[in-house]
């Protein structure tokens, strides 16, 4: 009797759970990213952050989770939507990779500013992830209107933390130099 090869599952099947796992993928980076983040900033914020002088429009903490958890899964469905869309073309490998840096740069930015305790390298993180956006945001709008448009929160808010980052670094200056 002659073994039978198991058949293949559904074109259907194979992408759709394919797909699934590019979403998982991005999950996973854009979760270990915010983990840096979060490890980096939370043990600083009792300590050195309240120790700085910040300004009035500084928001409360208690704001920042809930702001970040909405734009990491704005930027977990744009890219996994651009991810669907664009494969195959020439615009896939510069979308990937700028999304890619702007993630690098997130992260870095928490480990720069709270982990490193330093506002004025921070502020150069903050100005190359910021550019990194828009180029991001330029890219995905070539692929997928949805996707560029629901990253424009991540870029207001960023434009929202360099000034904010910039505001903290010029009122801490005399602490910024002795440290």
């Amino acid at each position: 009797m002659k073994s039978k090869k198991p058949l293949p599952p559904p074109a259907g099947v194979a992408t759709r759970f394919r797909r699934i796992l590019e979403l998982a993928l991005i999950a996973g980076l854009v979760f270990i990213a915010g983990y840096i983040g979060t490890m980096a900033t939370i043990p600083n914020i009792p300590t050195w952050y309240e120790g700085l002088n910040k300004p009035s429009f500084n928001p409360p903490n208690w704001v920042f989770g809930p702001v970040w958890t909405s734009l990491y899964v704005l930027m977990i469905l744009a890219c996994w939507r651009v991810l669907g869309l664009a494969r195959g073309t020439p615009l896939l490998r510069p979308a990937l990779t700028v999304f890619a840096i702007q993630l690098v740069l997130n992260a870095l930015w928490s480990v720069v500013f709270f982990g490193l305790h330093s506002p004025g390298w921070a502020l150069l993180v903050v100005v190359l992830l910021e550019v990194s956006l828009m180029a991001m945001v330029l890219i995905f709008a070539q692929i997928d209107q949805w996707a560029a448009g629901s990253q424009l929160p991540y870029v207001f808010w960023v434009t929202f933390a360099s000034i904010l980052n910039l505001s903290v670094y010029l009122l801490n200056l005399p602490e910024v130099a002795a440290s």
